[in-house]
């Protein structure tokens, strides 16, 4: 890959394009084992192979399934990828999804991940989303009373605003933050730039802007981008990726995929020489 990495947390070395694992579980609402095991693993090494040293799951995808497929996948790689999981959401069905961010549970999940991974400390730990029912400091100190105790070592935050972020600052140092942004939906750029401000890395989840259970087309079928592309022998998808990130040096991407096509497609975005004549027929599509 040819952009530059970002300094995690200001310690862990991460290639700005890395890999999403959600969608290796069961489907509808990644529910449940990968039908394929051996498969899904074998698209976690491959990523690997590719230069991917940043990988993102969380408990709820499976729920636990998709823990437990990267700790088989990824036992033996060592400190050549970071993992990245979230706790603070749970998922009973489907479509039966609900945060909780008690601290007991937060600590339960976490140590679960921690079994699940392989992985004595985990790299990356993210509140997956906040609990209206629960204090946001109180959910946020569990992870720093964690981290204390050696079981974590950075701390993220996902599905927040912009005084979360700050109330979070204020107790805490905070090497990530995890919200929906893609070119159709920018609406959280204040969050974005204030991460980049303060070192923090901004990953945007949905970065093709595909939804669950959504009807409308993803960035990569959009034909706007299809014709910036052409002429650079790159995919719609490539584009969308690659103005993402080349918006703010502190974006790291987690497109997910259970193609290896699909993988080396996205991964390819990283190679795009990008200048100001792409960016400006870009900005004039809208």
């Amino acid at each position: 890959m040819n952009l530059p990495a970002f300094q995690l947390g200001g310690e862990l070395s991460i290639n700005r394009l890395g890999f999403g694992a959600m969608r290796l579980c069961a489907q509808p609402g990644n529910f449940g084992p990968f039908p394929d095991w051996a498969a899904g693993k074998r698209l976690v090494r491959r990523a690997l192979e590719l230069g991917v040293n940043f990988i993102d799951t969380a408990h709820a995808y499976g729920p636990g399934w998709n823990e437990t497929l990267l700790g088989e996948a990824l036992e033996g790689a060592g400190e050549n990828v970071v993992i990245a999981t979230k706790g603070g959401v749970e998922k009973t069905a489907p479509d039966r999804v609900f945060p909780d961010g008690r601290p007991e549970q937060l600590r339960l999940r976490c140590e679960e991940s921690l079994r699940r991974l392989r992985l004595e400390r985990i790299d990356l730990y993210q509140l997956h989303r906040p609990d209206p029912a629960v204090a946001f400091a109180e959910s946020v100190g569990a992870l720093v009373q964690l981290r204390a105790e050696g079981k974590i070592r950075c701390i993220g935050l996902s599905n927040v605003t912009l005084s979360q972020v700050q109330e979070a600052l204020a107790l805490t140092p905070v090497a990530s933050v995890q919200n929906r942004y893609n070119l159709q939906e920018r609406g959280d750029e204040e969050v974005l730039q204030f991460c980049a401000a303060h070192g923090i890395a901004y990953i945007p989840w949905g970065p093709l802007a595909a939804k669950p259970f959504a009807a409308e087309a993803p960035l990569s079928q959009d034909t706007r981008l299809g014709e910036i592309a052409r002429p650079l022998h790159a995919t719609a998808g490539q584009i969308a990726l690659a103005a993402l990130l080349h918006h703010s040096p502190n974006v790291v991407l987690i497109p997910g995929t259970t193609s290896l096509v699909h993988l080396e497609e996205n991964l390819g975005a990283a190679r795009l020489q990008w200048d100001a004549k792409i960016q400006a027929a870009l900005d004039e599509a809208g």
